[in-house]
């Protein structure tokens, strides 16, 4: 079920990035895309469709990423290092011998 979902997700994101990049801009920051493009829908008509178009996509984008979100929290709860600590104390190692002192150093 996850990979169907992430299958349409993936479509979304694709098709929301087409019909994002098919869209006229509007500010002309680099002078590209200003031509007509003509066809049988009106520039307005065209505009209107392509936002509608892109709302709807990225709403469905919005819904599939949530209940991927969702299912994919759902394997396993949120775990701690504080619980993979052993239950009971480790017993401390045996303490080390006391040092001999060196002998002292004769000139």
């Amino acid at each position: 079920m996850e990979s169907v979902i992430l299958v349409i997700h993936l479509l979304i994101a694709v098709g929301l990035v087409g019909v994002i990049l098919i869209q006229r801009s509007e500010g002309g920051g680099l002078g590209i895309g200003g031509g007509t493009m003509g066809g049988m829908m009106s520039t307005r008509g065209t505009a209107n469709l392509l936002t509608r178009t892109t709302g709807i996509l990225a709403g469905c984008f919005f819904a599939t990423s949530i209940v991927l979100a969702i299912m994919a929290g759902g394997h396993s709860r949120p775990t701690s290092i504080i619980d993979t600590l052993p239950a009971s104390p480790v017993a401390p190692a045996q303490p080390a011998a006391p040092a001999q002192p060196a002998p002292p150093v004769s000139q």
